[in-house]
């Protein structure tokens, strides 16, 4: 893959943009091991709001990432699985998390000096 083909290649493009809003990776992730309900999955990934959890998941159904089933009953319940497109992600979200666990202190470390910098200057 060229520069010239991420900028001009709108495929290319969504496949980063998929990647990178802030919670589309992370609820993926957490289905990784089979269908989850919306409060299985709040619980497991923590620091999401119920808003924002509800349009993630809307947002990876949209994208064919996820499929919702529903079941009868009172109350009614739901669960998210992956589809076979969303699993095909998790390879590469499995190695941006290797990347970040590798080299997470020298990022943070620079955004630190990056504070300090601007703080001082």
């Amino acid at each position: 893959m060229t520069t010239e083909a991420v900028l001009a290649d709108c495929r290319a493009r969504l496949a980063f943009d998929l990647l990178s809003h802030t919670w589309n990776a992370v609820v993926l992730w957490a289905l990784r091991d089979g269908p989850r309900r919306p409060v299985e999955l709040r619980e497991q990934i923590g620091g999401i709001s119920s808003k924002v959890l509800t349009e993630t998941l809307r947002r990876l159904q949209f994208n064919g990432l996820v499929t919702r089933q529903g079941f009868p009953g009172a109350p009614p319940r739901v669960e998210y699985r992956l589809t076979a497109l969303g699993r095909s992600l998790l390879g590469p979200i499995d190695a941006v998390g290797a990347w970040a666990f590798e080299h997470g202190d020298e990022v943070m470390a620079a955004q630190e000096a990056g504070c300090t910098d601007v703080r001082d200057g």
